[in-house]
């Protein structure tokens, strides 16, 4: 289950980096979830705008978390809070058999 450290410490790097900016104050929430066959990572902040995935240049400096996000896990997305005060950011990363393939669930 290396390979599930190797995938979430890039793209939980990128969620909260999108919170230094925007959000007030700079706070955040994270919380990650162990789930029998992966792993699920929750970034929620105060601020109601949403990412967006860049238009335009790849290669920018700036704009290429979500690209990075997108890469390196299996799911992710964004969901607003119903009040519209802020928003979860979130991803999971499936755990890989050693050719790389998702792990299924075994019967014991």
């Amino acid at each position: 289950m290396a390979e599930l450290g190797d995938a979430a410490e890039p793209a939980l790097t990128e969620l909260v980096a999108n919170v230094v900016r925007p959000v007030p104050g700079r706070r955040c929430a994270v919380m990650m979830l162990r789930r029998p066959h992966g792993l699920r990572v929750e970034v929620a902040d105060g601020c109601p705008a949403l990412p967006r995935e860049p238009e335009g240049d790849v290669l920018a400096e700036a704009g290429r978390g979500l690209l990075i996000v997108a890469a390196v896990t299996d799911r992710w997305g964004v969901v607003p809070e119903a009040d519209g005060g802020g928003k979860t950011a979130w991803f999971e990363c499936d755990a890989k058999d050693a050719r790389g393939r998702p792990e299924v669930a075994r019967s014991e």
